[in-house]
């Protein structure tokens, strides 16, 4: 019997989860690149899973249900692999698990923006000849990014990631949940296996999607130790930076599907909502996932006491990537996201993945005196520049920053809110 069209993808990503999971139970020890290859296509199959259940379940919970809890499920690959590197860190404080913690929280923040918001725009662009607006909503999200980053910046000043600031981050996140739930209910834009989904009559279908949770949460957690030991493995065997392994291999699984959808809306001129629903993933994994690291190293040192060991590679990497978020909202905070801002945060962030590499490879290995390891600094100061450049030429921005943070109020409609950008 062939399945439904729709269905075809589905199938797909359950194939993809087979391998890992059946190496899983069955116990079977493989090579480190095979294992994490395994367990990484088991891991980017659910997260479609996850996805598409996730758009589903909307239908069948309130708008305030779906903003807190699907939007947690949704990103479980992404916490997964996260989480494991930071109780191995509390378990094991001496070793290095506390730097692949903050290179996949690093590397999965810095993708979206660097990568997803330009990939989403440039693309709309060359097909539309169009800037993305942003439906005035998004100033919520927008504010509460703002606040988050704006925090972010102080961890690598006082030097340490505590528990307190877990639970700024984490309440950050709390105050945005209660504030997006008054939004009024707007109809789901799904399609694909989502739409086909939705289309159930109610039980199959919360039978469905209970199955694809269960399915694909499982699936990932079978997994999710194999992948990191994997990757760390990998990069051993082969003499590449394990750092860099987790930091960029590791968020491309969990962040597939995400970026996927986003290009298939983009591309069918829904942009703004692309757009917004990476902005959306951005303000997650910028509050939970990093609020959530000191919270599971304490859980698993069984102490407040002591902060998850950083060093000074590790917090230039959260300075970089907080200075990335902070151009990336200012660029945002008029509702509106250019070509060539576009074609600025990619530039930055490939001059930033590069750079290292690149002096790292010349013949005193230094630039201008500057060595390989300090090229995020100056990458860093190269985001603060900009965005106190776009400040200083529009200083309406500043008072732009805030709308959205104690209150969600009307505001224009989407085309208005274009015109008013355009003509700024």
């Amino acid at each position: 019997m062939l399945l439904p069209r729709p269905l075809l993808p589905v199938a797909v990503a359950v194939a993809g989860c087979l391998p890992g999971l059946a190496v899983a139970l069955l116990g079977v020890h493989l090579s480190p690149p095979l294992a994490a290859l395994a367990a990484g296509l088991a891991i980017l199959g659910s997260s479609f899973l996850l996805l598409w259940a996730c758009d589903a379940a909307q239908a069948d919970i309130s708008q305030a249900l779906a903003l807190a809890v699907v939007a947690l499920i949704a990103v479980l690959p992404e916490y997964a692999v996260d989480m494991y590197f930071t109780w191995q860190a509390g378990k094991f404080p001496g070793g290095d698990y506390s730097q692949y913690a903050i290179a996949n929280m690093t590397g999965a923040n810095r993708l979206l923006i660097g990568v997803a918001w330009s990939l989403v725009t440039g693309l709309f662009w060359f097909k539309y000849r169009r800037s993305v607006a942003l439906d005035p909503e998004r100033r919520t999200e927008i504010a509460f990014l703002v606040a988050a980053t704006v925090y972010a910046l102080l961890i690598p000043i006082k030097g340490s990631l505590m528990w307190y600031d877990g639970l700024v981050l984490m309440g950050l996140y709390g105050w945005y949940i209660a504030i997006a739930s008054r939004r009024p209910c707007v109809e789901c834009h799904v399609e694909g296996p989502a739409e086909y989904l939705t289309g159930l009559p109610r039980l199959k279908r919360r039978l469905a999607t209970a199955v694809m949770f269960a399915f694909a949460a499982g699936v990932i957690i079978a997994n999710a130790e194999r992948f990191c030991e994997g990757l760390i493995g990998t990069g051993e065997a082969l003499g590449i930076s394990k750092f860099l392994l987790v930091q960029w291999l590791a968020p491309l699984a969990s962040e597939a599907p995400e970026f996927t959808v986003a290009v298939m809306f983009a591309l069918r001129g829904r942009a703004g909502l692309a757009l917004g629903s990476l902005l959306s993933a951005k303000l997650n994994q910028w509050t939970l996932l990093v609020g959530m690291i000191p919270a599971v190293f304490a859980l698993a040192h069984g102490s407040l006491d002591h902060p998850i060991p950083l060093g000074e590679l590790q917090m230039s990497e959260i300075l970089l990537t907080a200075a990335q978020s902070l151009l990336g909202v200012t660029v945002l905070c008029l509702l509106r996201l250019s070509p060539g801002h576009a074609v600025l945060l990619f530039t930055l962030f490939a001059g930033q993945l590069v750079a290292p590499v690149a002096v790292g490879a010349l013949p005193r290995q230094q630039l201008f005196g500057l060595h390989a390891d300090q090229m995020h600094s100056v990458f860093s100061l190269l985001y603060l520049i900009a965005t106190l450049t776009l400040i200083l030429d529009q200083p309406r921005r500043l008072a732009a920053m805030t709308r959205g943070l104690f209150a969600h109020e009307p505001g224009p409609t989407l085309q208005e809110a274009a015109d008013e950008a355009a003509s700024a």
